[in-house]
């Protein structure tokens, strides 16, 4: 894989909407000046919107190549140093006819999104170059009060240290609080309660391998398996399948081997039986099979904590029950959220509960 440059104090990030355009709605602009400031005093970045990034919902649904065009833009500017995707959505589906993967292979920069960014991570992973399951602008960089501290060092310590080795460790608290999206709650601080750190459902002693994953909605659309039995969800997947035959994101059951998959459920929480029939796809393509272990994310909120552990425990009853599984891992749509590097070697250990990248992730 190919590894973009680590940030430092003075550089260029860009901001770009590949999925949803909320960030441009005029109730919402709020999100991206409080993410600015942020990044600007806290991180001492410089920070632009791409042309087309807040020209809002309705016009970025009608216009996918207006997004592929910010993020072709913003990989071409040779002044720009990183890429933080506004928020997920539903569509990021239509963006590859309009993107040129020798430009993201020719131009890496660091790239950072989760959700349905997943299948921007994939054009990179395809490109060969690592991208980032991390913090979004309206998610996290926007977060009202503070950010989390957990998330402020792990964006310092990995896009801006990037050291040969570092531990993903367990954040002592988390939240299930919500926060209604309204200027007027800009100053409110959420509040945390205690957690107890990783589970590991099964395996013992050590296993290692480069991770590769995403939203597990948005693969399990790549392997025909629907979010949920509405209409509009069932045509997404249908049309995800056909772009994915012609250009190829997803991954071969080849590509998947000795790789650690890494997994969340979104904050549409699907129901356990909608994760069983996911799975269950992953295992009929041959992921489960070459796979070397599994990190799944917090559930946002913790919902469906323990029936969602139920299907793991289901799905590997009798079937390769030691592979490594790591639960309750903090990234993706939890509170608060480390990093997770695309095609990037790390150790898990079972028997110290850690989860350690091996390599550096960035170039000096």
């Amino acid at each position: 894989m190919i590894k973009p440059q680590k940030l430092k104090k003075g550089d260029k990030v860009a901001v770009v909407s590949l999925s949803s355009g909320l960030l441009g709605e005029p109730k919402m602009i709020h999100k991206y000046n409080l993410a600015k400031k942020r990044l600007e005093e806290d991180f001492g970045l410089q920070v632009v919107a791409m042309p087309n990034a807040l020209k809002g919902i309705e016009y970025l649904k009608n216009n996918p190549k207006a997004r592929a065009d910010d993020l072709m833009m913003a990989l071409k500017d040779k002044s720009i140093k990183a890429i933080i995707c506004a928020i997920g959505g539903s569509d990021s589906y239509r963006l590859p006819p309009y993107i040129d993967f020798d430009v993201i292979k020719n131009n890496p920069k660091i790239f950072t999104g989760f959700s349905d960014s997943t299948t921007n991570h994939l054009m990179f992973y395809k490109a060969g170059v690592t991208s980032f399951y991390g913090p979004n602008i309206m998610c996290n960089f926007g977060q009202y009060g503070e950010m989390y501290d957990y998330e402020v060092e792990a964006v310092k310590n990995v896009f801006f240290n990037s050291p040969k080795e570092y531990e993903i460790k367990p954040c002592e608290y988390w939240s299930n609080d919500f926060i209604p999206w309204d200027e007027k709650n800009i100053n409110k601080m959420k509040k945390v309660l205690k957690d107890d750190g990783y589970e590991v459902l099964q395996g013992t002693g050590k296993v290692s391998g480069k991770f590769l994953g995403g939203c597990v909605e948005i693969l399990g659309r790549f392997l025909g398996v629907a979010m949920s039995d509405e209409q509009e969800e069932i045509e997404n997947t249908q049309r995800t399948r056909e772009l994915n035959d012609k250009y190829n994101l997803f991954p071969s059951k080849e590509e998947w081997k000795d790789k650690i998959l890494f997994i969340e459920t979104s904050e549409e929480k699907i129901k356990p039986e909608k994760l069983k029939d996911i799975l269950t796809a992953m295992k009929n393509y041959g992921i489960l099979d070459n796979i070397n272990g599994i990190i799944v994310g917090k559930p946002q909120g913790k919902v469906y904590y323990e029936e969602y552990k139920k299907v793991y425990h289901e799905i590997f009853k009798n079937y390769r029950k030691d592979l490594p599984i790591f639960y309750n891992v903090n990234f993706g749509h939890a509170e608060p959220i480390n990093i997770i590097p695309y095609g990037v070697k790390c150790e898990l250990d079972c028997n110290k509960k850690t989860i350690t990248i091996k390599e550096k992730m960035l170039e000096d």
